[in-house]
């Protein structure tokens, strides 16, 4: 039993309780954080089914040198990223279908409709300056994710079925810009994890809703 003195079985340590994180989540348009208020403010997106899920992938590029048959550390190299967020919106209204479809409003003929059409080319409007999800701990405690200058990718995508409800699947990718301060070499994706001061899930959000 010697050879096991100082290994441990489990990986749980005192901080796994609170460092776990339950549920789908909840997707915001526009969230930021208003020192005034010490509260965060955004637009719900949208009620959800499914869950959603988050990924940040770096593109690393490995050099060939002759000799070298494994990676070898100081030969990788990172050269971009790609972000994407996808969510499985249940709630269906105007401002996603457009979104989704990249689309705009047209003149209905027919009273009591908004009629929809999509577009030729990508305007600065059809972007969201952001797109966030916002995760909570087991004890409420927020984790957010916030993708800027998001766009929908994945179009728009309806499949009804008896005694089931509709799901449109969205995947919102984040876009670099020019301005001064922006980076054409990163994304602008922004993790906030709660620290140690215990203030994180003390201001709350004040959520809106958009159609």
């Amino acid at each position: 039993m010697g050879l096991i003195k100082g290994l441990k079985k489990s990986g749980i340590t005192k901080n796994t309780p609170r460092s776990l994180m339950l549920g789908a989540g909840t997707i915001y348009k526009n969230l930021h954080w208003d020192s005034e208020k010490d509260a965060w403010q955004g637009e719900i997106f949208g009620a959800t089914s499914g869950g959603n899920s988050f990924k940040l992938t770096p593109n690393i590029v490995t050099i060939e040198v002759d000799g070298a048959t494994v990676d070898t550390k100081g030969l990788t190299h990172k050269q971009g990223e790609m972000a994407e967020l996808t969510i499985n919106l249940v709630e269906i209204n105007t401002g996603s279908l457009k979104l989704a479809m990249i689309g705009r409003e047209v003149e209905s003929e027919a009273e009591g409709f908004t009629k929809l059409a999509t577009k030729s080319v990508i305007e600065d409007g059809d972007y969201i300056d952001n797109v966030a999800f916002v995760g909570f701990l087991v004890d409420d405690t927020p984790i957010i994710i916030i993708m800027e200058n998001a766009l929908c990718t994945s179009g728009l995508e309806l499949s009804g079925k008896n005694k089931e409800t509709t799901v449109i699947p969205a995947t919102f990718k984040p876009y670099a810009d020019f301005g001064e301060d922006a980076s054409q070499d990163t994304l602008p994706v922004f993790i906030y994890y709660p620290d140690d001061s215990g203030s994180a899930n003390a201001g709350g959000t004040e959520q809106g809703t958009e159609n």
